[in-house]
């Protein structure tokens, strides 16, 4: 597998990620805040086929180029189905403050533990684990087979994602990071929206299990 972590400069920066199967050169884009031009020509250079855009949540800096994105490449993007209110509402995914409001309707709404698969390879999959706390539609998508996740603004390196924004709850995020992210294998490899990657392990020891 190719795994890619690109920041992405908006008016935050935000680490979207290419999944690509390195055979088929076919592939998952996550989490697309911004800069789609710079996306776009990402794929262009290496020759990658994106089949859908899988979203963390549905805050402005994660899905400020997914409208340009879809549209040029004609592509499906997909979210927690709590998400709906966070992609329709500026004031919920915060775009409204910023002065661009941003508002998605046409995702495809996923039900926790969902499994996308590439059209040309079943094998290459991830499973949607639904991870509220940060907001009501985080979620981190998992690959069960090779140990990693994509878990967007529920858990950075040595932090967690904020609770003080439209639909946070500190309770519930530490429960979710506990009980569903903390259980994971230990060498499960975590791809954040903000920071390095980090492991379960490494993350273990800020949390009382």
């Amino acid at each position: 597998m190719i795994i890619r972590q690109v920041p992405v400069e908006g008016i935050i920066t935000t680490n979207a990620y290419f999944y690509i199967d390195e055979v088929t050169k076919h592939g998952f884009l996550l989490d697309a805040g911004a800069e789609a031009e710079k996306l776009l020509q990402i794929v262009a250079d290496n020759h990658w086929t994106i089949e859908k855009i899988l979203l963390t949540h549905g805050h402005f800096d994660h899905i400020g180029a997914v409208a340009k994105i879809s549209s040029i490449l004609k592509i499906p993007y997909f979210a927690h189905k709590q998400s709906r209110k966070y992609l329709s509402d500026p004031q919920y995914n915060l775009s409204e403050y910023f002065g661009s409001p941003i508002i998605l309707n046409n995702f495809q709404p996923l039900d926790d533990n969902a499994v996308t698969s590439l059209e040309v390879n079943s094998d290459i999959k991830l499973q949607l684990m639904h991870t509220p706390g940060h907001t009501q539609d985080s979620s981190i998508f998992y690959d069960t087979a090779n140990h990693l996740a994509f878990v967007g603004d529920t858990i950075f390196k040595n932090s967690r994602g904020r609770t003080d924004i439209p639909g946070g709850n500190d309770t519930q995020l530490l429960q979710n990071i506990t009980n569903k992210i903390l259980t994971l294998p230990d060498d499960t490899i975590l791809y954040s929206g903000h920071t390095e990657p980090t492991t379960v392990k490494a993350e273990k020891r800020h949390y009382v299990l």
